[in-house]
Parts: C-alpha cells; sequence; structure tokens
C-alpha cells in the first residue's frame, strides 16, 4: 500500500529552522550542532574546545538533554552562558525548541553557539535547526561498524569527530576504515581523531572551527 502524504510534516520544523538561520544571520553568530550516541565525549569536547576558544571568541551553549542540567553545569562552570533544553523522552532537538531559547542570548556578544543536542544516533540527523555545520562524534570504543550501520547522521554531518583515540591500543576500532567508510557514505565530510581526555589531536579540531568561523563573518 502506497500512502500519498498531502502536507510536509516538517513544515512548521522548516519554518523555524529558517527563521533561526536567518536570526543568526542577522546577529553574525555561528552556529554548530554537535550530535552523538550517549558518552561519546560530546561535553568532555565542548569543555576542551571552550577552553581553548574563550580568550579568543565569545562562546555560548544551548545543552540537550532528556533530563538534569549536569552537563550544562560542567560548562557554567568555565563561565560560557549556557541554556539547557530537556526533553523529557524526546530523542532530539528541534528548530522550534532552538527558537525559544534564543531570547535568552545576547546574540549581538556571542560569535559562536554550539547546540549539544541529544545522544542519539538516528533521530537528530533529521532535524535542520538552522546551523551553520553539523558535526557528529563517534567514540573508538563504539567501534567503526556504526558508520556503515548509522549512514544518514553520517551522510548528513560536514565532519565527523572520532574521539578517545588514546583508547585505540585497547579497543577494535579501525581508523583507517573508518575513514574508508565515511569517504564512501559521505566524501565531501572531514574526519578528524582527537581525544578530549589527552589533547590528542585537538589543535586540528580548533583550527577548523577557527577557519569556519573567518570564512562565516566573511561572507556575512
Amino acid at each position: 500500500m502506497n500512502i500519498k502524504l498531502q502536507k510536509d510534516v516538517l513544515k512548521d520544523q522548516n519554518v523555524a529552522a529558517t527563521y533561526n538561520r536567518n536570526l543568526f544571520h542577522q546577529h553574525k553568530t555561528l552556529v554548530i550542532n554537535l550530535m552523538s550516541s550517549p558518552g561519546a565525549g560530546k561535553t568532555t569536547l565542548l569543555e576542551q574546545t571552550v577552553k581553548a576558544l574563550k580568550d579568543e571568541l565569545q562562546i555560548a551553549v544551548i545543552e540537550g538533554d532528556l533530563a538534569t542540567e549536569r552537563d550544562a553545569e560542567r560548562l557554567r562552570a568555565l563561565g560560557v552562558k549556557t541554556v539547557q533544553i530537556n526533553t523529557v523522552g524526546g530523542c532530539h532537538l528541534d528548530a522550534r525548541m532552538i527558537a525559544k531559547k534564543l531570547p535568552l542570548f545576547e546574540l549581538d556578544e556571542i560569535d559562536i553557539l554550539f547546540i549539544e543536542n541529544i545522544g542519539n544516533l538516528v533521530c537528530p540527523s533529521g532535524y535542520d535547526l538552522g546551523q551553520h555545520y553539523k558535526v557528529v562524534i563517534l567514540s573508538t570504543p563504539e567501534g567503526n561498524d556504526k558508520i556503515p550501520k548509522y549512514p544518514v547522521m553520517f551522510r548528513r554531518t560536514d565532519i565527523t569527530v572520532i574521539n578517545k583515540v588514546d583508547l585505540l591500543p585497547y579497543v577494535t576500532f579501525d581508523l583507517d576504515e573508518a575513514r574508508k567508510d565515511l569517504e564512501t557514505i559521505n566524501p565531501e565530510a572531514q574526519l578528524k581523531a582527537v581525544s578530549a581526555q589527552t589533547g590528542e589531536g585537538l589543535e586540528d579540531w580548533i583550527t577548523w572551527i577557527k577557519d569556519v568561523y573567518k570564512t562565516c563573518s566573511e561572507n556575512r
């Protein structure tokens, strides 16, 4: 049986995403949407990113979780404006959720807004939040097979960060195979191998952020 859809079920979300995007453009704020499965290290990577950039750029965060403000508190401890969104069971953030929180920020004073999405390798990939870039973080204990097993997520992102490379001697993650799988699924995507815990590879990640911030600033 074929069911013909008469209405775009994501129409309201797309309108909200366009609203967000126009607002970010108006205020010259670069927005990066961070996605991963639970425990891949999004918050730890954000902490290290904030420490590396906070003397040069004004950073803010929208923190997504099903419950608690534990990750938000970690970022606030670094002096970063962080607004929590608790979905109470929802598996992703959407553009309307983001739009409701934007009045809490002085966007004119923010250079980069990071959105830390709900830990999930499926749902978040399908929703446009109005961001400039989508980043997916995959940790080595999860296995490199997650790239071909969750192709939609990796196909729709601009950059894949392989985190916890300090654990490579102790897990079966094949970094070369991960690169090949990503190139097959998304030839345009970059791959950065880092350890948010030890600092390995972070300079490359920080350089990428500075470069895209400069590019976005010049194009406004």
